[in-house]
């Protein structure tokens, strides 16, 4: 399993990715791929084989449904004024231990942090959303 990390989540995630034996886990940007269209990023996580990691849970779900066959899709859902590195590194550290032993074809996982800085985790198919 590899991770495309999203531009709006931190290149460490990718790295945090690798030091947990997921080597070939990147960032959008080291790919080139910044500021890009959300679809080319979806369509490049699919011909890649790369399970795309996101805060934009609505766009990329929308996108990534419309396809017949998907690597996975995590989604990092926060507050926006929780949202910062340590909080991204704990939520992705959430999904690497839900994902560690079981590809997410064709799921999504989404690890979701309200205000009061509880955590909620879902796995579902696309069919199920």
């Amino acid at each position: 399993m590899k991770f495309l990390i999203d531009e709006c989540l931190s290149p460490e995630l990718a790295m945090d990715a690798r030091s947990r034996g997921f080597f070939e886990s990147v960032h959008v940007t080291w790919l080139g791929l910044g500021s890009k269209a959300d679809w080319a990023i979806v369509q490049r996580a699919i011909e890649d084989g790369y399970v795309l990691v996101t805060n934009n849970t609505t766009d990329f779900k929308r996108l990534v449904g419309r396809e017949a066959i998907h690597p996975g899709l995590v989604c990092l859902n926060v507050a926006h004024e929780v949202m910062g590195l340590a909080v991204q590194k704990r939520l992705f550290s959430l999904a690497l231990d839900h994902l560690a032993q079981d590809d997410p074809i064709d799921e999504v996982l989404e690890i979701t942090m309200t205000r009061d800085r509880s955590v909620r985790v879902n796995r579902s198919t696309l069919s199920a959303l």
